[in-house]
């Protein structure tokens, strides 16, 4: 766009250049005139030339007009085409990009759910629910869920509560001071509960937990069952407490994009209704985001639209959670470029 601007640019000064090389052949055919009349009959082959060149002046004056009503037109067409390819790429490349992120996230979430069902299994775990108050068996499921968060450091706690939502045990007592609190109205519990099998699991998105002193989390939930066996009688709930910021806004910050982009872009993950779960402008939980054609954007697996915010026209991009496997958020990438 900036080298079609500047062809128009020179092409205008070479035609003013043109035109005024003109309008001296013009004076000089007109003095030629005045010349020719002033010696009479000697003067008319003179005048003939004179004239001719008078004509010549018009048609390159009328010729110069016509290419410049040409060059502008041409140009202004070059720029709307431009324009809708600069538009195209920049809707393309940046729904692409928020692709990128929802999968990010999809596929290390998938992993959380498969942890806390394998989790949910674990022998120190089952026999702690089923023995309940056995100190003994609380501290080794303790001191197991603590080797599990050595390896797995993507969490902040492990609890194990019993079924009447009692915390029995966690895997950092030192840290969390959760044993004996009830977590019975939590999201998470209240799900895995109510599951049919080891093989479900219980989920609460993004909040800030007590659990973990206030931080944002996930929490990830299954039901703990007599024998390890996903058909089993239910002896307690298993809850993963997941570092949602570690992962959520290393994505978003992340995203590839210039400095220059930087400064006039801000990437998010929201849920259905706007709510921002991460965000590279740091402030999650805090808005909803929401703009003209949001609904149906929302609606496509991606895409893009040109919509205002804070008074200005921005390229908002968009991605739906595609899902990994057996899971997915339900969630929705967004990168809002001001233009």
């Amino acid at each position: 766009m900036g080298l079609s601007d500047q062809l128009l640019i020179q092409l205008r000064r070479s035609l003013q250049r043109i035109d005024e090389i003109n309008r001296t052949t013009h004076v000089i055919a007109m003095n030629a005139r005045i010349e020719s009349a002033r010696i009479g009959q000697a003067g008319r082959g003179f005048s003939v030339i004179a004239q001719e060149m008078d004509v010549l002046s018009r048609r390159v004056a009328d010729a110069t007009l016509d290419l410049d009503k040409v060059a502008a037109t041409t140009s202004a067409d070059m720029r709307q085409t431009l324009q809708r390819l600069d538009d195209g790429v920049r809707q393309t490349r940046l729904s692409e990009l928020a692709l990128s992120n929802i999968d990010l996230i999809d596929r290390n979430l998938y992993e959380r759910s498969c942890d806390v069902r394998w989790w949910a299994t674990d022998a120190a775990v089952v026999a702690a629910a089923r023995q309940g108050r056995s100190d003994e068996a609380l501290s080794h499921a303790s001191r197991r869920m603590g080797q599990i968060l050595d390896s797995y450091t993507v969490y902040f706690d492990l609890v194990l509560a019993g079924t009447d939502g009692r915390v029995l045990a966690n895997g950092r007592p030192r840290q969390y001071d959760s044993v004996g609190s009830d977590v019975s109205g939590q999201a998470w519990f209240q799900e895995a509960s109510r599951t049919r099998s080891g093989e479900e699991f219980g989920f609460q998105d993004v909040h800030p937990s007590a659990l973990a002193d206030g931080e944002r989390v996930l929490v990830y939930a299954c039901t703990v069952r007599d024998g390890g066996r996903v058909d089993g009688r239910v002896l307690g709930v298993l809850g993963i407490v997941f570092r949602w910021d570690a992962l959520a806004q290393t994505v978003v910050q992340r995203t590839p994009l210039s400095a220059q982009e930087w400064t006039r872009t801000r990437v998010c993950i929201v849920d259905g209704r706007g709510q921002v779960l991460a965000d590279s402008a740091g402030r999650m939980l805090q808005e909803r985001i929401d703009f003209a054609g949001r609904e149906a954007l929302f609606k496509q697996a991606r895409g893009a639209v040109l919509a205002d915010l804070d008074g200005r026209v921005h390229c908002i991009a968009h991605a739906a959670s595609p899902g990994y496997e057996t899971y997915s958020t339900g969630w929705h990438s967004l990168i809002l470029q001001s233009l």
